[in-house]
Formats: C-alpha cells, structure tokens, sequence
C-alpha cells in the first residue's frame, strides 16, 4: 500500500455526517460495478432504503461496523453481522464488504479484510462468512485471503432480467480462537 496512510475505526460514532458518507461510499462502489447488494445505477435514495435499517441494526447493537479511512477520507467499509440465532454466537457474517472504485488496486481490500480478521481474534469468534455474487472474480481475491467455498446458491442473485447469478459462501476458520 505505497502512500497510503490506512487507518481503521471499529464501531464509530454514527453521526448523521457518517452515515451520508457511509451512503456516498455505497453509491459509488455500485455505480462502478460493486457487489454490495444494489445494481448500477443507484442513488443515494436508493441506497438509504438498505443502509437505513443496516446502520439502524448497527448503532442499536448486535451488528458492529469497521470502517478504513485514507488520511480522513472513507475509503473502506464492512460490517460484522450477527446472524441472530442462538448457536452461531462464535460467528459472524462479514456484509457489505466495499472499497471506493478510485482506490482499487492499492491494497486497500486485504487491508480491509486483514484488520477484519484481527478484529474477529479479538472478538473471540472462531470464524468468518462471506457471500459473493458469482461472475465478477471475487471468489478469487477472497480465496487469496484464506476463505474457502463452502457452497452455492445456484441463481440466487437477480441482476437484470435473464442474469441470475450464484450466490458463493464462503468461510474462513480462525485458528486459536477463544470462545466468547
């Protein structure tokens, strides 16, 4: 990450300023061809219809949101989701996982990913889950990073009419965790 001064807050204060760059973020990765649960094109009223409840479900708890910034720009984002039943409390589902389009190649991503991992040590969990919209080669930087594939849902994903799309779960064990 040559020139990059990367700095990660976990569990920010979200302030209305934060959310509407939290949304500015979203926006644009999808109008760049993210897979962050929209297709391009979206606006930012579009997008509030998700990140609304999301951030809702993060500043009321159990979800937690990890964010990077490049000096004081918000460049990355992903957030810890509780999968909300009773025996997954050693797990977390990593969601809308983005980095801005105008920074990609850069690191940035394993960076993100790599401080998520380190943020799950801490948190005593014992593994992470992803999913990932076939088509786009995703599957090959997470498998990069250690995920595995752990199955598929076939046509799962609707982007236009006649595009269905995989869903690909993917899994990352965490060795030498400790139970929460």
């Amino acid at each position: 990450m040559t020139g990059v001064s990367l700095r990660f807050v976990l569990d920010p204060e979200l302030t209305d300023e934060l959310r509407e760059r939290i949304v500015a973020l979203w926006v644009d990765v999808t109008n760049a061809g993210g897979a962050v649960g929209f297709v391009a094109p979206v606006t930012a009223d579009e997008v509030r219809t998700i990140a609304d409840p999301t951030l809702a479900g993060i500043a009321d708890g159990p979800d937690r949101l990890l964010l990077g910034y490049d000096d004081d720009r918000l460049v990355a984002m992903a957030i810890f989701t509780d999968p909300r039943f009773h025996l997954k409390p050693h797990l977390r589902v990593l969601t809308r996982v983005m980095v801005h389009p105008d920074t990609q190649g850069r690191g940035i991503g394993e960076a993100l990913m790599r401080e998520a991992e380190r943020v799950a040590h801490r948190l005593g969990l014992a593994a992470l889950h992803v999913t990932v919209r076939d088509g786009l080669g995703l599957d090959r930087f997470y498998r990069r990073l250690g995920y595995r594939e752990v199955g598929r849902w076939p046509g799962a994903l609707r982007v236009a009419p006649g595009d269905d799309r995989d869903e690909i779960l993917m899994w990352l064990g965490l060795s030498g965790h400790r139970p929460g």
